[in-house]
């Protein structure tokens, strides 16, 4: 008996000279959803952090990525993970969009000139007063992987100015800024889930779509499209976000491991993904794609065009947010 106890003992001095991070790292299974092919740097990254979960948790704590739409539609994604039914998503900020509609001030159009304006906007002071909206709705966002600049492809026509867009029925995400920003350039924008768009695309129901080069090379739209354009017409971040209810059953310990992953996760992924894009316009060329570019003047213009875009939806946002919008845009605008 003296020898169990003495044993019990050593064993429970064991247990507290552990790390409380040890201690509190417990055996859990994550579902992380997203929209992307496996083969896309969105899956990229969700494969870096899981690799990260699991070797900052001992192998605790396990990452099973859901891509390609499997969990449903970005809309239904994000309801389940409100819901607490799935952990974790990584999408546009559409579904956001939705729920905080201040977050709609990140698709506006021709905001950015490169992708270091993009990162400095969503790390900064605007990126967490939008995030900081969103745990009373049920998500919390630890980071945000890059998608990139989105481009307009289509069987018509290339588009070398705004005008071209005109009567073009072209696929869009279904959120408000996206649907007015088409809109202003009397194209017929039509919102639909991007696990139904290659059928749309292929059967003709739709004569285009927007999305950056390595999404378009990816989901091998250049099998049912002729044309792709450098619109670069919005530069699209993807939040990687945590449903609350499930974040609230971590432990310290456990939610700094997934924290601190995302950010990893996520500053390898910006890099591999703009690595991806310069090679997939190259893909799609290649694939028998027709590229071009829009002369500086004409983007000009087309900013101008959608200037009401700005004006409209900024009178529906929270002022205070709308104020630090346009101080951070000029803050960025330098880099």
């Amino acid at each position: 008996m003296k020898a169990l106890l003495l044993t019990a003992a050593a064993a429970a001095m064991l247990i507290a000279a552990l790390p409380a991070s040890a201690q509190d790292v417990q055996e859990r299974t994550i579902k992380f959803g997203h929209l992307n092919n496996p083969d896309h740097p969105t899956s990229l990254g969700v494969r870096k952090f899981a690799e990260i979960v699991s070797a900052k948790s001992g192998g605790k704590i396990k990452v099973t990525e859901f891509p390609s739409s499997q969990l449903g539609n970005e809309l239904q994604q994000q309801s389940a993970l409100q819901g607490g039914v799935q952990e974790m998503l990584v999408a546009s900020t559409t579904s956001l969009n939705g729920i905080v509609k201040e977050f709609g001030l990140l698709d506006f159009p021709f905001l950015f000139a490169n992708a270091r304006q993009a990162d400095a906007m969503v790390d900064g002071p605007l990126g967490k007063a939008l995030a900081a909206k969103l745990p009373e709705k049920g998500v919390i966002v630890l980071g945000f992987f890059d998608l990139g600049f989105r481009n307009v492809t289509n069987s018509k026509r290339p588009i070398t100015k705004g005008s071209d867009l005109e009567g073009l029925k072209l696929r869009v995400i279904p959120n408000p800024v996206f649907l007015e920003t088409f809109k202003t350039f009397q194209a017929n924008p039509v919102p639909m889930a991007f696990a139904e768009l290659y059928g749309a695309l292929e059967s003709k129901a739709v004569d285009g779509q927007e999305n950056p080069f390595a999404v378009i090379a990816s989901s091998k739209f250049y099998e049912v499209q002729k044309y792709v354009s450098g619109t670069n017409h919005v530069y699209a971040t993807n939040p990687v976000q945590v449903s609350k209810r499930f974040w609230d059953r971590l432990s310290p310990a456990e939610q700094k491991i997934l924290q601190d992953a995302a950010i990893e996760a996520q500053n390898w992924q910006r890099t591999v993904s703009r690595e991806v894009s310069a090679k997939a316009l190259t893909e799609l060329t290649a694939k028998g794609m027709v590229y071009n570019n829009i002369a500086p003047a004409e983007l000009a213009k087309m900013r101008a065009v959608v200037r009401p875009v700005y004006d409209k939806f900024s009178a529906a946002y929270d002022p205070a947010i709308v104020t630090l919008f346009k101080a951070e845009l000029e803050r960025v605008s330098k880099f």
